[in-house]
């Protein structure tokens, strides 16, 4: 079941969401994410507070930024590309539940979904990812993106996943975020730094989003690759 008409396309490796909007249909996107659309769309900003991305922007005091995409009298197409090469996966909301989704992760939403977030303290910290998880209420449709394939997992009692692969959860799940067996303090601050040694426990029932790469990794394969200038100095005489 969906409100708004939409196709996924270029999945899973450089997947882009082709929205299809009626006649003043209104739908939330994640700012930066438009790249093309009918030129009678209008756009709308507005912030909502208190959502820092990354550990590397903790201190910058970003918002979340959405934007408002309407097709004033006539119906219109909306192309929106995620910022990271991956995948999209729609979800439909009901009311009475509620979807986490990582911060970083958000693509569009119905204007019926409620986006707001959920501060974790030390358990978003500890995983090496974002602060923050978006927490969707409402009822309509979600698009949310990855680093990599999506893969959906039906958890049914419990399930242990590497905090770097979370994309998202339906929030019938409980969740831990714990160390894995016999690591050491140093071992621990590698896991906050480069999000490595910690797993989530989830347990209960529903839907668990997982990507197909970690972002982290990729990241440390490029560091080796990173010109690194001497630090010896050479004179001449």
């Amino acid at each position: 079941m969906n409100e708004i008409a939409y196709q996924i396309e270029h999945s899973p490796a450089y997947a882009s969401l082709k929205i299809d909007l009626k006649a003043n249909q209104t739908i939330v996107v994640e700012s930066g994410a438009m790249a093309a659309m009918d030129p009678w769309i209008e756009m709308k900003s507005k912030t909502k507070g208190g959502l820092m991305k990354s550990i590397g922007r903790m201190f910058a005091g970003e918002s979340l930024f959405l934007s408002e995409f309407t097709a004033k009298g006539k119906p219109g197409e909306l192309y929106l590309s995620p910022g990271v090469p991956g995948d999209v996966q729609h979800y439909y909301l009901n009311s009475g539940n509620a979807l986490m989704v990582q911060s970083s992760g958000f693509v569009a939403s119905s204007q019926t979904v409620e986006i707001d977030t959920k501060f974790q303290g030390f358990k978003g910290f500890f995983s090496g990812e974002s602060l923050f998880l978006l927490r969707a209420i409402g009822e309509g449709d979600i698009w949310f993106s990855s680093y990599g394939g999506i893969l959906e997992i039906p958890v049914a009692g419990d399930y242990v996943v590497d905090t770097g692969y979370i994309v998202a959860f339906e929030d019938t799940l409980n969740y831990n975020v714990e160390m894995m067996g016999g690591l050491s303090f140093k071992a621990l601050k590698t896991g906050i730094l480069g999000g490595e040694g910690l797993v989530c426990r989830f347990s209960g029932k529903g839907k668990l989003w997982l990507q197909s790469r970690q972002l982290y990794n990729l990241i440390n394969y490029l560091d080796a690759f990173r010109p690194v200038q001497s630090s010896s100095n050479s004179s001449n005489d």
